[in-house]
């Protein structure tokens, strides 16, 4: 595990959002990777119900300023970071005042998901990767965590396909349980079809609900955790299918293990 750079991605992260299996996840396994000789970043959203001045984020000039283009939109890409109190560990914000201002994560008060999640995926996908490539920093692994990072494994394959600096890279993928119900726009798939990646690699973006979005990271992932007790038995089913590499839920909570499946497999 020594000096291993490990890129941690996850829609949540203690201690900025409330304590969920994934937000609580995203903080602890990155914090025994450090320690364990590791090295990690970690990107989230900057949404805006997290407090800025409590957890003193503030704007890495060098790093923003680009656009990034959604559904032929130019949308501008700001990033923040921040550490977390007593841990060597360092995060980075993806914001945009389009995107991220509401102060919500992916669901309204409803609990329905947001109409325009689609791009917000979109823009935090592109957006992790091309500010890890301004930081010049190769990651051995890419851990993804929760269906928001569903777009990650297929882009870094595709559209990112011929960028050296994630040749070697190896992404895993840990699974959550549903959160929500119904499908996204229609016009998720055209959304990313505009970013020329073949048809037959987002069909099933045509109907994008919980069970689409996590084939699409099972399927182009290196990888696979079972990061909740109750997964569908559809997803547990496809994750069999896969014949990758995977941890279940157990064996994910037993940190030697955990760290043993990062340091042989990967």
């Amino acid at each position: 595990m020594k000096d291993k750079r490990v890129l941690i991605i996850s829609s949540e992260v203690v201690p900025y959002l409330p304590q969920t299996e994934q937000a609580i996840n995203s903080f602890q396994i990155p914090k025994a990777i450090n320690e364990h000789g590791g090295q990690t970043r970690i990107f989230m959203p900057r949404y805006g119900l997290i407090n800025e001045r409590r957890h003193q984020l503030h704007e890495v000039i060098r790093l923003s300023g680009m656009n990034l283009v959604i559904n032929d939109m130019d949308m501008p890409l700001i990033i923040k970071v921040a550490s977390i109190p007593k841990e060597r560990m360092q995060v980075y914000f993806i914001d945009n005042e389009e995107y991220f201002k509401r102060r919500s994560i992916l669901h309204d008060e409803k609990g329905s998901c947001y109409s325009d999640n689609d791009e917000r995926m979109i823009f935090f996908t592109k957006g992790v990767v091309e500010t890890v490539k301004k930081l010049n920093w190769a990651p051995d692994v890419i851990h993804l965590h929760g269906w928001f990072t569903a777009l990650f494994p297929l882009y870094l394959k595709s559209y990112y396909g011929d960028e050296p600096l994630f040749a070697d890279s190896k992404i895993i993928s840990s699974i959550y349980e549903p959160d929500f119900e119904g499908a996204f726009s229609k016009d998720f798939e055209g959304k990313v079809a505009f970013d020329k990646i073949e048809p037959d690699l987002i069909s099933g973006l045509q109907k994008a609900n919980y069970d689409a979005l996590t084939k699409l990271a099972i399927a182009h992932s290196d990888g696979l955790i079972m990061a909740s007790e109750n997964l569908p038995k559809a997803v547990v089913d496809e994750i069999d299918d896969s014949k990758k590499p995977v941890l279940n839920y157990t064996e994910s909570k037993d940190e030697d293990v955990f760290i043993e499946f990062y340091s042989k497999k990967f």
